[in-house]
């Protein structure tokens, strides 16, 4: 898979729910996923199913966009109210004056990896260098990559880098490349096992790259106050949805490709298992200490040109 996951919340203002006895008032929600609902996606589709969504005073509708890459300005131009993002992204955006700021959780941990074919001659980072090295999209992942590499002494011009186009998995059993940055461990392995070729990971927490938020909410710094409480139902929805998916996988698996015949395949089956245990149990909770390590490392590696104060990248809405 490899890449950007945007999801896109437009909040349309306050709608009249009307039940025999008693009137509500339910904010609607505009969801946008990126290009196709996916098992990262599981609590969103979950809550909606389940009625969590509905519970916490919200009408939730989710939408793929055209263009991934656009989520963000749009939130940042104040067109939209919240996105789903990478928290590397982030920090770049809000060093380029973005008016971004983090308010929750969907993925706690990186999906980055570096993969190659289980039966080629890599057993370690080392081994890549002279090799070939696939890539989708530049500026982040070349910086992990280069980090992953100089942490095992090979110099970032010891290797090949090819813009495969998106065609990581395909290119890499293909023997077109000796290895691929920017695979997602819950997919790309699962893929490649797909097609009869197993995989080796190298995982980017493990050589020498702080660990993130993979997938993490953002919402207009500017106008955050407004929406909070209406933020705040959303990712109590969204972590009930997603304790109900590690206490029932099996059952989540069924409800989840029922909401779409197109999502019930091996690979997304697979993607399933692999997902659950990288999601964020309390959406809302924030590791401060996580963001100041990243803002860090990146100012290091000379990736942004100062250091953000914490309360411009992440807010927690858990508290006051």
């Amino acid at each position: 898979m490899g890449a950007c996951l945007a999801l896109v919340l437009i909040a349309s203002g306050p709608a009249w729910a009307a039940d025999d006895d008693d009137t509500t008032e339910t904010t609607s929600l505009k969801v946008m996923l990126d290009w196709y609902t996916n098992p990262s996606h599981a609590p969103l589709v979950i809550a909606q199913q389940r009625g969590f969504f509905e519970q916490h005073g919200l009408d939730v509708e989710l939408i793929s966009p055209a263009d991934p890459s656009v989520p963000p300005k749009l939130v940042a131009a104040g067109k939209i109210d919240m996105a789903i993002s990478y928290q590397p992204q982030l920090h770049l955006q809000v060093d380029q004056g973005l008016p971004l700021v983090r308010v929750g959780t969907l993925i706690a941990t990186p999906l980055n990896i570096t993969l190659v074919r289980a039966d080629s001659d890599i057993e370690s980072m080392q081994d890549l260098a002279g090799k070939s090295i696939g890539y989708s999209v530049g500026g982040v992942e070349e910086v992990l990559l280069n980090t992953m590499l100089e942490h095992n002494g090979v110099a970032p011009d010891d290797v090949e880098m090819v813009n495969v186009n998106f065609a990581l998995t395909p290119a890499l059993i293909g023997e077109k490349i000796d290895a691929v940055t920017g695979a997602f461990r819950n997919f790309e392995l699962a893929q490649m096992a797909q097609e009869g070729v197993k995989g080796r990971a190298f995982y980017i927490e493990e050589e020498g790259v702080p660990t993130y938020d993979e997938l993490i909410f953002i919402a207009n710094r500017d106008t955050l106050d407004a929406h909070r409480e209406a933020y705040t139902r959303f990712m109590a929805a969204i972590e009930e949805a997603t304790a109900w998916i590690i206490n029932h996988p099996d059952e989540g698996w069924k409800a989840f490709k029922a909401s779409d015949p197109a999502l019930d395949t091996p690979v997304n089956k697979k993607a399933w298992y692999n997902t659950i245990p990288r999601f964020a149990l309390r959406p809302a909770a924030l590791d401060g200490r996580r963001y100041e390590a990243f803002e860090s490392f990146l100012l290091e590696r000379g990736q942004i040109k100062a250091k953000s104060p914490l309360s411009r990248l992440a807010v927690d809405l858990s508290q006051p």
